[in-house]
């Protein structure tokens, strides 16, 4: 890189390969992973998705992490985005929900109603 055409060159490269592998996409998990989630264990949590996404082979999820959602006593909070439909806001997950939100939201389509945090 030599000067800031190339760099528009990289970005712009960059950009166009995130929409390509983004096209398949029909789940984006979202970790809250403000200071409040990480210190409630937000980072196994993301762990534990990443794991069983993994595991599963599942090419239609991308997970990603965002800050502070403003819930905190909810903490670690994990949303799941999928293509024509409302987002669904769990609370309070543990690695082990992590792995069931995969197992029966992702790949079941059940929404885990026990764990879904109803904001007021």
């Amino acid at each position: 890189m030599k000067n800031l055409a190339d760099l528009r060159k990289i970005k712009e490269k960059a950009k166009m390969e995130m929409a390509s592998r983004e096209k398949n996409v029909k789940y984006r998990v979202v970790v809250a992973m403000g200071t409040c989630g990480i210190a409630a264990g937000a980072r196994n949590v993301m762990s534990a998705l990443v794991d069983e996404i993994g595991t599963r082979s599942l090419k239609n999820t991308v997970i990603t992490q965002t800050g502070c959602l403003g819930y905190c006593d909810q903490e670690p909070l994990v949303q799941v985005f999928e293509q024509g439909r409302p987002c669904i806001t769990y609370g309070k997950v543990t690695p082990e929900v992590a792995r069931k939100i995969v197992a029966d939201h992702i790949v079941g389509n059940k929404v885990l109603s026990d764990y879904v945090f109803k904001q007021n």
